[in-house]
């Protein structure tokens, strides 16, 4: 029998990419690339666990992050199919840094400037749907780099309830959504606000850009299957380096964004 293509890759230990999203990249690849075709079936758990030396907790996000975008379908005694186009759905506004940014070929990193558990002030209560400022926070604030170049200053806020043992130093190691993946908390729809900004001098020197360089200033809340709002997120973005692509189409509206890595 012939050897599945996605067999024949390999996961790097020493990489700062979460495994499941090697994984994920590795599917990914093999069905642009036309390896995997609509209806093939993806190797077993097991198979996948004993080939890649990996657990069966990342085997498993590697296949939920896949299912929610609509490029697999588990069939209940069968396996994991790939999905036909006609079922395969574009992940508008839900995303993983680390997951797209590894798909476009390039090499993300975070850097951790501040990280911390606080009561939410009133605007957060609000948009978080939390009890009140009782309900404790994690606030962190995190350079996005893209191979090693800062592209986003990123604050994010979540309910320390979803995930109640995170600390700093788990954070700095691990991607946060592949932990909360574990806990079952998926995003499944998410809405963006963006808006043109010019850069104060302090966020212009943390991303290496010339004081009052452009930007694009987003806000983000994530919501799970539940419609519950799990994450808050305020984001500066270099407008040098990002492009964003608007699509119009029958079923509404859709994005993607790039990258440019060019020199300056």
């Amino acid at each position: 029998m012939e050897k599945n293509p996605v067999l024949m890759n390999t996961l790097s230990m020493d990489s700062d990419i979460p495994l499941y999203s090697q994984l994920v990249s590795i599917v990914k690849r093999n069905i642009s690339a036309g390896t995997l075709s609509p209806g093939d079936l993806l190797p077993s758990e097991s198979e996948l666990c004993k080939t890649f030396g990996i657990s069966r907790s990342t085997v498993r996000q590697a296949i939920g992050a896949l299912e929610s975008e609509g490029l697999v379908v588990r069939k209940q005694g069968r396996g994991t199919f790939v999905a036909e186009p006609k079922v395969r759905r574009r992940t508008e506004n839900v995303y993983s840094f680390t997951s797209e940014i590894s798909s476009m070929g390039l090499t993300p990193s975070s850097t951790l400037i501040e990280f911390a558990i606080v009561s939410p002030p009133p605007d957060i209560v609000k948009v978080l749907e939390l009890n009140g400022p009782e309900s404790k926070i994690y606030r962190f604030t995190r350079i996005r780099n893209v191979n090693d170049e800062p592209l986003i200053l990123e604050t994010s806020f979540y309910p320390q309830y979803i995930y109640p043992n995170l600390t700093r130093e788990l954070l700095q190691t691990h991607s946060f959504y592949s932990l909360l993946y574990e806990v079952g908390i998926i995003p499944a729809n998410a809405v963006d606000s963006y808006e043109a900004v010019v850069m104060s001098p302090k966020e212009a020197s943390l991303l290496n850009c010339k004081s009052g360089s452009c930007g694009f200033y987003v806000q983000r809340r994530t919501f799970n299957a539940n419609g519950m709002c799990y994450e808050y997120t305020q984001s500066l973005m270099r407008a040098d380096r990002v492009k964003l692509d608007i699509y119009l189409h029958k079923d509404g509206v859709s994005f993607t964004r790039s990258v440019d890595t060019k020199d300056s």
